[in-house]
């Protein structure tokens, strides 16, 4: 059985990633790209689904789980009654190759260390053919099965049972690497690795990429790591954002609500472009912007909600059958098929990060500029179009509120653009469509007691509203988003966490519950904060960020009642959701009056 979502740590070469649990197993690796099938499947079924497990032989303590400071090198240290070993585990950068390293140093006494092996290439379907190679003093292990091989290299594995079994003594002082290499199975076997160049230069390419992050709060190591963690997750060559690296762990144990995130969401991917640029990372919205154009580049009719790492735009939902799913919880789903659907507020949401952009001195050129206009003219084809909202609704389409008001938003970006940089288009016209929404929303959009509504044909809220304050819809303060936030707190908290909305109310057409969704609480405290209730929001924020894991690591939801992570992890929306609630307090912190000094972290 897989370990618990939280006792996993993230290592990552900018093009895939692996999960590390905290009994030495590495349960879940794509290769040679995130939405690769899998290698190590154990996440989503048991050993026997594919694992690297590397620990002490016998009785063992986990004692200390750490990264090396602002990088994804992972270290891990084990006690025995013999000794101490230090454990480095690292996927390294910029050497254009799919390595995973395994570093085990001997710090005291004498450890026996074992490293169990099973590869189990496309989702645990393929059993490779094995062989073994090298020398007797340099051996090595290469599997293939179809297209993908795997060469290993360190201690010398012995085959068990369909797997493979390695043992060795480390003694204080000693270095022993065991490097797993993935090719393609019709080319030569790669050339072995430098291990101590390697592990060098990915120290300093994170160490580096982290140097320029802009960070002023008592939340600095909480962001820090958040942007790394929103790096880690954005494809190095095609600069697109994956929203987690995972596939199907569960909103709810034993439930079916779960869901491929690791595909590029055109929202999930604004939103991080977002947080990334207001921290000092110009270069990743240029690079992602580009992205964005050669994704939507082509016939406006085809526009997506999301698409693969490099823009593949079919992304077919299909359930297997190899894996049995994270503790029973099925189906396990590759593919997702919310690609088909239409969900108004994304246009809000690139345009918003394109506007950041130019704001921010990343220039525009004819064909980027162009495309953002069409997309203005998309929007307006389908203005009067229900959707399925920015939770992926499979039920009935429905007026979504926060759609509409992401709609208002796409059009004010454009009347900006025209209006304060100077760029060609009808602002007039753009305005008149974006006052036209204001009215809508404000007549249809409103409930009674005073509160946004989810949508039109309810008085139920939903999380998402948090976020119309964010883009100017309305003031922090305006009476009607004061009366959201208090209609979220009264009716979607459980154990003081918000849900996105009551699935009670039969709004998504799927079966089952969910937990609070992490993301959202970090929205509540962003309005908390700037809405005149700095305590609350940080008395909040400081809950949520307990909830990370050793590492820093949150994953999509928590249920409150069994103190556990669910969903996808890491997941892009928490952390970067983390990042804007960090600003916010922040920011709210200096507008306390100095002889009201702010609570201490």
């Amino acid at each position: 059985m897989p370990d618990a979502i939280e006792d996993y740590a993230l290592i990552g070469d900018l093009h895939t990633a692996a999960l590390v649990s905290r009994s030495g197993a590495i349960d879940w690796l794509c290769l040679p790209r995130f939405d690769s099938p899998s290698v190590f499947g154990a996440l989503l079924g048991d050993e026997g689904h594919g694992q690297w497990l590397l620990r002490p032989v016998g009785e063992a303590e986990c004692v200390e789980r750490r990264y090396e400071e602002d990088t994804f090198v992972l270290v891990t240290r084990w006690r025995t009654p013999t000794g101490e070993i230090e454990v480095t585990d690292l996927m390294p950068l910029r050497d254009r190759r799919a390595d995973l390293v395994r570093r085990v140093r001997g710090v005291r006494g004498e450890v026996r260390v074992e490293q169990q092996l099973r590869i189990r290439f496309d989702y645990a379907s393929a059993m490779p053919w094995v062989r073994q190679t090298g020398t007797e003093e340099h051996p090595s292990l290469v599997a293939i099965a179809g297209p993908d091989a795997i060469v290993v290299r360190g201690p010398r594995f012995r085959p068990v049972d369909h797997a493979h079994r390695a043992e060795t003594v480390v003694r204080e002082g000693e270095v022993v690497d065991t490097v797993l290499t993935w090719f393609p199975s019709h080319r030569a076997t790669p050339p072995p690795l430098e291990v101590d160049e390697q592990l060098d230069r990915t120290r300093r390419w994170w160490r580096d990429w982290a140097r320029p992050c802009a960070t002023a709060g008592a939340y600095d190591a909480h962001v820090r790591r958040s942007l790394l963690v929103l790096r880690a997750l954005t494809h190095e060559d095609t600069g697109g954002i994956v929203a987690a690296p995972t596939t199907s762990l569960p909103e709810d144990l034993g439930g079916s609500r779960n869901w491929d995130y690791r595909y590029v969401w055109l929202r999930d991917a604004a939103l991080t472009l977002e947080s990334l640029m207001l921290h000092g990372y110009g270069e990743e919205a240029a690079d992602w912007r580009d992205w964005l154009l050669r994704a939507i580049a082509g016939d406006f009719d085809d526009l997506q909600i999301m698409y693969g790492l490099a823009g593949e735009r079919r992304l077919t939902e299909v359930e297997l059958d190899s894996l049995p799913g994270y503790r029973g919880s099925s189906p396990v789903r590759v593919g997702n098929g919310a690609f088909t659907q239409f969900q108004g507020d994304i246009f809000g949401e690139v345009m918003i990060a394109l506007d950041q952009a130019r704001g921010l001195g990343v220039e525009e050129d004819d064909v980027s500029w162009a495309l953002q206009t069409e997309l203005l003219r998309y929007a307006e084809r389908h203005l009067d179009r229900r959707d399925n909202g920015i939770w992926e609704i499979r039920g009935p389409h429905r007026t979504f509120v926060h759609s509409r008001a992401m709609l208002w938003a796409a059009f004010d970006r454009g009347v900006h653009a025209v209006r304060e940089h100077g760029l060609s288009g009808d602002a007039e016209h753009w305005a008149s469509i974006r006052d036209r929404l204001r009215v809508e929303i404000e007549q249809h959009g409103v409930a009674e007691g005073g509160w946004f509504r989810q949508h039109y044909e309810t008085d139920e809220v939903d999380a998402s509203l948090l976020q119309l304050a964010h883009i100017g819809f309305v003031a922090y303060d305006d009476p009607r988003m004061l009366a959201t936030v208090d209609r979220i707190e009264r009716t979607l908290l459980r154990g003081g966490l918000p849900l996105r909305y009551r699935t009670e109310s039969g709004v998504d057409g799927l079966p089952g519950d969910e937990h609070p969704f992490l993301a959202c609480a970090f929205w509540l405290v962003e309005n908390l904060a700037h809405g005149g209730r700095l305590a609350d929001a940080e008395a909040l924020m400081d809950r949520l960020v307990g909830l990370a894991n050793d590492v820093g690591l949150l994953s999509e939801e928590f249920d409150v009642e069994h103190d556990r992570h669910m969903g996808n992890t890491p997941q892009a929306l928490s952390h970067l959701a983390l990042v804007r609630a960090a600003d916010a307090i922040a920011t709210a912190r200096k507008r306390v009056p100095q002889s009201v000094p702010a609570r201490a972290s």
